[in-house]
């Protein structure tokens, strides 16, 4: 206990100066002086007080990120990195039934997302990016700007594929997930779920079956519900996504029309599918001709050092129609989002036109001179920062405050958590508890087509507070009373 309370003292010795800097600080952070989430003494304060350089001080705060203890953040200093306890036990591979099911889980589903537009509740149920976290002031000024500019021409139609200078735009983005693209590639939707819609009505028929991921985002099984489709669920890894030896066993014995994954930070595992294990999947595909359709929604929200690849790079056949949005990286109520739709362009064109005309004029307009100005890739280093950081607070408020048994997911990327309770607590009893203390979650019901995950709940981490905490400590009560 001496030693914490100790003054640190000038450094002297034949050690190199930058490595005992960084020692001292590592040393305070593993005893608890600086806590996770702290910040700790700037670059002059700590080069005027160890009577060292500015540039030995940098090169050890340096060392100590590339050892992960510590990260930077823009006009702010130096904070202790969050961490997650390495010694939680982790969840097990998903083990859903073999054979093919219809879906039908639409009245839960509308349930849980009329919570999410309830102000009294405390949202840890939706998966919605944090307020806070989005572009929607700076957009918006954007398209006050270019209403008045263009008058009545901001009110025509952008018949699809969509505003070309965006489609670029998203072209160029798309080279750091491993993509060479043209704009001519791209089709603009009303989200990222209408793009998997129009994927799965250009591939598949009423009755087909396609393999997905389990669990899987309730979207994804409703849209399947909605064009008759089947679904055959394969086992999925919390970590590494779906099961590559799973799937072809079941490519071999059904007739599986489509494969469709959520290859990075799956909804609500978190798993991010390997790039090896990316390119086995596309080639695995491609020798029986079956089209994958890629969820790459929050792809550009990471934690680590690099962005994951999309499946659609190791693409040689214009199989893998790749989907995703603006709507967890900018804001969810513009409704932008686009395909790739490889060899099944002019069929997702048409059924866009045919379905819906056209995406929003102005927010196309605006997102695209976002993304031109820099600041979306501004914003995106924001938002990962950030996100990471409160992925981290409510890990540790669950395994703080929810009972013995408790396991969760450790996802890399995103902002949700998939948490197992002990086996005794149904997940829809608890919704309707939490709900009459003004707290609302998903339960594991929605994320298949079975009751596997009756006792998993899908919890939004999108933002932290003092609020936050207070409702899991409630809901930790509730579920050790449940068990």
């Amino acid at each position: 206990m001496q030693q914490k309370s100790k003054p640190i003292s000038p450094i002297n010795g034949d050690r190199l100066l930058y490595e005992k800097v960084a020692a001292r600080i590592a040393r305070l952070i593993e005893q608890g002086t600086y806590r996770p989430g702290e910040r700790i003494p700037s670059v002059r304060q700590l080069s005027l007080q160890q009577q060292v350089s500015i540039s030995t001080v940098l090169q050890a705060y340096y060392m100590l990120e590339e050892r992960g203890l510590i990260e930077a953040r823009p006009q702010s200093g130096y904070y202790v990195r969050m961490r997650l306890p390495s010694s939680h036990p982790e969840l097990e591979m998903s083990s859903p039934m073999p054979d093919p099911t219809q879906v039908s889980v639409h009245e839960l589903t509308l349930m849980v997302l009329r919570d999410s537009n309830n102000p009294n509740l405390v949202q840890l149920g939706a998966a919605m990016p944090n307020p806070e976290l989005t572009a929607t002031d700076q957009i918006n000024r954007i398209i006050s700007t270019l209403a008045r500019e263009l008058g009545n021409q901001s009110g025509i139609y952008i018949v699809p594929p969509g505003y070309e200078a965006l489609r670029t735009q998203i072209a160029k983005q798309a080279v750091l997930a491993g993509c060479d693209l043209t704009a001519g590639d791209v089709v603009i939707t009303s989200g990222c779920l209408e793009a998997v819609d129009l994927c799965l009505r250009a591939v598949c028929k009423a009755g087909d079956i396609v393999a997905i991921e389990s669990p899987i985002y309730f979207g994804m099984l409703q849209t399947l519900e909605m064009n008759g489709l089947q679904a055959l669920e394969i086992p999925t890894h919390p970590r590494d996504g779906i099961s590559l030896n799973a799937l072809r066993f079941a490519i071999e014995h059904n007739p599986v029309r489509a494969c469709l994954v959520l290859s990075n930070f799956n909804n609500p595992l978190g798993s991010c599918i390997p790039d090896d294990n990316k390119k086995e999947l596309v080639e695995l595909l491609a020798r029986h001709d079956i089209p994958l359709i890629e969820n790459d929604v929050v792809g550009e929200i990471y934690h680590t050092e690099k962005r994951p690849a999309v499946a659609k790079a190791y693409d040689r056949k214009d199989l893998v129609l790749l989907c995703s949005s603006f709507s967890k990286v900018l804001s969810p109520g513009y409704r932008l989002g686009w395909v790739v739709g490889g060899r099944f362009r002019q069929t997702i064109e048409w059924l866009k036109y045919t379905s819906s005309v056209a995406a929003a004029t102005l927010p196309q307009m605006a997102v695209t001179q976002f993304m031109e100005s820099g600041g979306f890739e501004r914003h995106l280093r924001r938002i990962r920062r950030e996100y990471a950081r409160n992925v981290a607070q409510v890990s540790q408020a669950v395994l703080r405050t929810f009972p013995p048994g408790t396991r969760i997911t450790h996802p890399s990327g995103g902002f949700i958590l998939w948490v197992q309770m002990p086996d005794q607590v149904d997940s829809l009893e608890l919704y309707k508890l939490a709900k009459r203390e003004d707290i609302t979650l998903t339960p594991g019901y929605l994320f298949s087509t079975s009751d596997q995950f009756r006792n998993f709940i899908r919890i939004n981490a999108a933002d932290w507070s003092y609020q936050i905490q207070k409702a899991l400590e409630t809901l930790g009560g509730m579920i050790a009373s449940l068990a």
